[in-house]
């Protein structure tokens, strides 16, 4: 799951998947507001101040205008495939086994502070991430089955809670600073932490589900965007892209690399589809904290940092159809963009080894099943 870039402060990162305790009390229109600057591609945000320079010179605006046009229609095209995404009923919040192990901060309505160190694993924590990764693979490619036109999102919730806990783990989203489900499904123009609810899903969705285990002791952090029936060809080609973007990123890590190069491998990659790079929400350090530094950020940047042997952390690039602005609905956690464009993502955890990189969440060559 995406910690946020904290608007407080543009060198300070939250600890949550949510943002911080600052940035989740801004209404949705501070979101809005934050987000005032116009998304160009290849180009982040520009102001308007930034745009009427560059207006100078005609070749350039030119080509910012067209592709500003070339967003806008794609983004009016989904709008037609797509209705509105509505919140829905939110069922109770679903019991856990006494015997299950919790993450320390359930049972708290406030997330837990930001970790700002690394986590770096010794061989015993690397085979316990491995596991609790393998698991988190398995759960999400078995939710992905699930995905059919009529079935809702708590119904989705509802089989992988059983899952889980069937396999002796905990839900990492369950109460973490009172998120009240045990996965997140982010459906079209949702970009992240949508909560499931009694929306049934339609033919030509495209969903997001972001799966992330506790198990002992450490957490495996993934999710995947899904097809739901027969989905358009704008739609595919957002999921796939933003699918080769996550793979180039994990292709180039390893020790010694940069971690800006993650930021500059998928932001080029967006550029040649026109597409916008999500900013506010990041990668983060995963391990026996479910998040903490780095702060792994997806468009281009000058973050420094290099990455070690050892380290754990994720990434989880979401590109957007239009606009990469964003509103917080009022339930405190369901981002969609601003435009209303469709928004995709997938995500890995990761470990950097002595000779380059190991998914811990890989995926899986068939479907799975939940065992009985």
């Amino acid at each position: 799951m995406a910690s946020m870039v904290c608007a407080s402060s543009t060198s300070r990162f939250s600890s949550s998947f949510w943002g911080c305790a600052l940035c989740r009390s801004h209404s949705s229109s501070s979101f809005v507001k934050l987000s005032s600057e116009i998304a160009m591609p290849g180009l982040g945000h520009q102001s308007l101040g930034a745009l009427l320079i560059l207006s100078k010179k005609k070749s350039g605006f030119a080509e910012l205008l067209f592709n500003k046009r070339c967003q806008e229609k794609l983004v009016e095209e989904s709008r037609r495939q797509h209705l509105k995404l509505q919140q829905g009923k939110v069922s109770s919040r679903l019991p856990v086994p006494k015997h299950i192990p919790r993450p320390p901060y359930v049972g708290s309505s406030e997330a837990p502070p930001f970790l700002d160190q690394f986590q770096i694993q010794d061989a015993e924590g690397i085979e316990r991430i491995r596991i609790s990764g393998k698991l988190a693979a398995r759960v999400r490619d078995y939710a992905g089955t699930l995905v059919k036109p009529g079935v809702t999102t708590d119904e989705i919730d509802k089989e992988v809670h059983k899952m889980i806990i069937d396999a002796g783990a905990y839900p990492s989203p369950l109460g973490y600073g009172g998120f009240p489900k045990s996965v997140c499904t982010s459906v079209n123009e949702c970009i992240c932490h949508g909560i499931p609810d009694s929306r049934p899903l339609q033919d030509g969705d495209i969903i997001n589900i972001d799966v992330t285990v506790y198990l002992n002791g450490y957490h495996g952090d993934t999710s995947k965007t899904f097809y739901c029936g027969t989905v358009d060809d704008d739609a595919k080609q957002l999921v796939e892209v933003t699918r080769e973007a996550l793979d180039k990123a994990i292709a180039i890590c390893g020790p010694g690399v940069e971690f800006k190069k993650i930021g500059a491998t998928i932001n080029e990659i967006a550029d040649r589809y026109r597409y916008g790079v999500v900013e506010h929400f990041v990668g983060h350090g995963v391990g026996a904290v479910f998040h903490s530094a780095p702060s792994i950020l997806h468009n281009r940047n000058n973050q420094p940092g290099r990455m070690v042997v050892g380290q754990t952390f994720t990434i989880e690039p979401m590109l957007t159809m239009g606009s990469i602005r964003d509103v917080m609905w009022n339930d405190n956690w369901t981002v969609v963009t601003a435009d209303g464009g469709l928004s995709a993502q997938f995500e890995h955890s990761l470990l950097i080894t002595e000779s380059g990189v190991e998914i811990l969440t890989p995926l899986l060559t068939k479907c799975q099943t939940r065992p009985s």
